[in-house]
């Protein structure tokens, strides 16, 4: 084998940097909607997945506000709340629910009762699958583990709505966006974004520089070890939290 390019995300890579150390030629390119990969500013497929999210978010306004509702979106994003925090922030959720910060119940209530206590009649909450609410378990659809030892996340924006409504008495109703992000026509950001990680791919080969990923760092496609790319997950900051919760209610 002369080389093999492993396109994908932290478990394709930590699969693909496995292969390396048992003595395979592996170049990793990073394709993922989570946006979870270290070493990388962005992978390509989470701005598609992102503008998707924030246009779903924009549409639920309309029903929210013309039936006086509290709307839940439940985004993906297991351990890395990118896509609901980013598409929460431009399409003007009301609170944002991400898997780096729990939260209890009764604060997610308290921020919805203050918002229609200022004469809001909607809200919309953008919830990412892997939030854990304090106190309860996180909420999955099965209990088997896929391949790579995942349970099968799901449910959490089905949860949310109960509750909210059974301690607010606000109308709630939950919408899953689920697989509509990881399909349809890419942004074209992404397609310029693969194509370049495609071409120092190739580029990386021919050198026999194995063992690395393309990244994208600032305006510059680079080569970066997988072990720095697949080391550790690439969490939201909380200082872009701390800026988004200002927002809420």
């Amino acid at each position: 084998m002369d080389a093999l390019i492993a396109i994908g995300g932290e478990d394709t890579l930590g699969a693909g940097h496995k292969l390396f150390k048992d003595g395979i030629p592996v170049i990793g390119v990073p394709k993922t909607i989570d946006n979870d990969l270290s070493a990388t500013d962005y992978t390509f497929g989470y701005d598609t997945a992102l503008s998707i999210a924030t246009e779903c978010i924009d549409r639920l306004h309309t029903t929210a506000d013309s039936h006086n509702r509290v709307i839940v979106a439940e985004i993906m994003g297991r351990h890395a709340g990118w896509i609901a925090l980013e598409s929460g922030l431009a399409g003007g959720a009301d609170v944002i629910l991400i898997p780096e910060v729990p939260m209890s119940s009764e604060e997610i209530c308290d921020f919805l009762q203050k918002r229609h206590q200022r004469g809001k009649n909607f809200s919309i909450v953008a919830v990412a699958e892997g939030f854990s609410i304090k106190g309860e378990d996180l909420v999955t659809t099965k209990s088997e583990l896929d391949a790579f030892g995942h349970v099968q996340l799901g449910g959490v924006g089905e949860r949310l709505a109960k509750i909210i409504e059974k301690n607010t008495g606000f109308e709630t109703r939950c919408t899953v966006l689920g697989h509509i992000q990881r399909g349809g026509s890419p942004t074209a950001f992404d397609r310029v974004l693969g194509t370049r990680f495609g071409v120092k791919a190739f580029e990386l080969a021919k050198l026999g520089k194995f063992g690395h990923m393309a990244a994208l760092r600032g305006r510059e496609i680079v080569a970066v070890p997988l072990a720095d790319a697949v080391g550790a997950l690439k969490t939201v900051p909380m200082e872009l939290y701390d800026m988004a919760r200002q927002f809420f209610g």
